[in-house]
């Protein structure tokens, strides 16, 4: 079974192209033109065992908020359609995520239904080339995109840590979502779909 998509987006405002391969090596190849978001979805592709592959041209003339939501809403999107009806999956994983001083605890349930629930404690207003609110943004776009029950709680006093941390809690508990049972025929619900 592949568990791939490609999938294009183009706007106004963005024209974004995601490449996804669920089963991979954890190999990142990303441009987004924001190069802290680059380096959370490189660690997202690497500590998730998914090859990731994101071109985005973006309005950054205007700001960042454009181009980070278009991107995440087109990453949730692949993960939703390489993994088709979703049977045989986990379903849900969790993850727990240190980073020198930074703690992100992630957990999160394949479901078919997007819900975001986040406490992310973030403190300086930009993080490289990132708006910091644009950290929170862009996960509610990916769990909308994906269909994602998302809850991620992230302290620290580094926004660095803070923001990589909750990327690579995101990745892990993903993995683990993700994985297939090799003893589940079907879907993991006692109503016979995940939506």
């Amino acid at each position: 079974m592949t568990r791939t998509s490609n999938q294009n987006r183009t706007t106004a405002e963005t024209d974004v192209t995601v490449e996804l391969d669920l089963d991979g090596s954890g190999k990142g190849d990303i441009d987004t033109g924001i190069g802290f978001l680059d380096h959370l979805l490189t660690s997202f592709s690497h500590h998730g065992m998914f090859d990731l592959t994101v071109r985005t041209k973006g309005d950054l003339e205007v700001d960042d908020h454009h181009s980070v939501e278009d991107t995440m809403l087109m990453v949730g999107s692949a993960v939703a359609d390489a993994l088709g009806d979703r049977s045989g999956i986990q379903r849900f994983g969790s993850a727990a995520i240190p980073m020198d001083e930074a703690l992100a605890t992630v957990s999160l349930d394949v479901s078919g239904r997007p819900y975001t629930v986040l406490d992310i404690n973030l403190t300086s207003d930009r993080i490289g080339e990132l708006t910091s609110q644009n950290v929170p943004h862009c996960l509610e776009a990916f769990t909308r995109t994906a269909g994602i029950t998302l809850h991620i709680k992230s302290t620290g006093n580094n926004d660095h840590h803070v923001a990589e941390a909750t990327f690579k809690g995101l990745a892990v508990a993903l993995r683990q979502a993700v994985a297939i049972d090799e003893r589940r025929l079907g879907v993991a619900s006692t109503k016979g779909v995940l939506s």
